[in-house]
């Protein structure tokens, strides 16, 4: 696929544990780029190292060690065990010599096991066909949001300090149309505003300390890239300026996708 978000998400192996990527314009979010953005180079990066296609990524952490600046960046990725079934993999990535990123990543081929289903997809109203978005969600919303095709299903305003449900989501999916994939969904699980953000009475940041993304049919890949999927994200508890907040995608038929969670913290602008 030749869309935006692949070639701003492309990499070149330098040499075997080598990568060298780009940190494009236009995916920033307040400080520095957007979280899921840099999850997701990381994990090109990754799978490039495991090489095997039957190996498909199940889990990704990232803790975020900086901000990045637009431009050239070197990720290091370290096979640490490699199984019969099962592969750890870890990778940091850098720019001009500062840790930016710091990941853990386990890739696994396809099991049969008994299934139990407990997370059903909510009762919302359909994607908007002309994939319409609501790219001004609210304020001073970020650039990368450009980016990003946003239909809100639920949640309130943020920053009129409501005492609703800490909940947001809706039908998420890319302006430049391409299919859904564990790349697509690594930026999608930071794509929506944090829902502590409707708690609050004054607009703050909330950059991401540490992201884990759960890829739950990681070798289910969409042939539609008009196709969106639908996220949901919640946070109960925000104390001393942190947060977590978790979260699930769910693909226009009902199938679980992923899920993740995350820590925050909020910064008054």
């Amino acid at each position: 696929m030749d869309s935006t978000f692949d070639r701003d998400t492309a990499i070149r192996r330098l040499r075997d544990d080598r990568f060298a990527a780009e940190i494009a314009e236009g995916w920033q979010a307040g400080r520095g780029p957007h979280g899921g953005y840099i999850a997701a180079i990381l994990l090109r990066a990754l799978t490039e190292t495991v090489a095997e296609e039957l190996r498909a990524p199940r889990s990704l952490t990232v803790h975020y060690a900086s901000s990045p600046v637009p431009g050239a960046v070197e990720i290091h990725t370290t096979v640490e065990r490699q199984g019969r079934s099962l592969s750890t993999l870890s990778a940091t990535m850098e720019q001009d010599g500062r840790l930016v990123a710091l990941a853990l990543s386990a890739f696994s081929v396809p099991w049969t096991a008994p299934e139990v289903n407990d997370l059903p997809m909510p009762d919302v109203a359909q994607a908007d066909p002309q994939r319409s978005s609501s790219p001004g969600l609210f304020e001073g919303a970020p650039p990368f949001t450009r980016q990003l095709v946003l239909q809100p299903r639920m949640g309130a305003v943020p920053f009129k300090a409501t005492r609703k449900l800490m909940e947001v989501g809706g039908w998420t999916g890319l302006v430049d149309p391409r299919p859904l994939d564990t790349l697509s969904l690594a930026l999608f699980s930071d794509a929506w505003f944090p829902p502590s953000f409707i708690a609050l009475s004054e607009p703050a940041k909330a950059p991401t300390i540490d992201l884990t993304v759960h890829f739950r049919e990681p070798s289910r890949i969409s042939h539609d890239p008009e196709e969106l999927c639908l996220a949901v994200f919640r946070t109960r508890l925000l104390r001393e300026g942190f947060f977590e907040e978790d979260g699930v995608i769910w693909a226009n038929d009902g199938t679980v996708l992923a899920q993740s969670r995350q820590m925050g913290i909020v910064l008054p602008i």
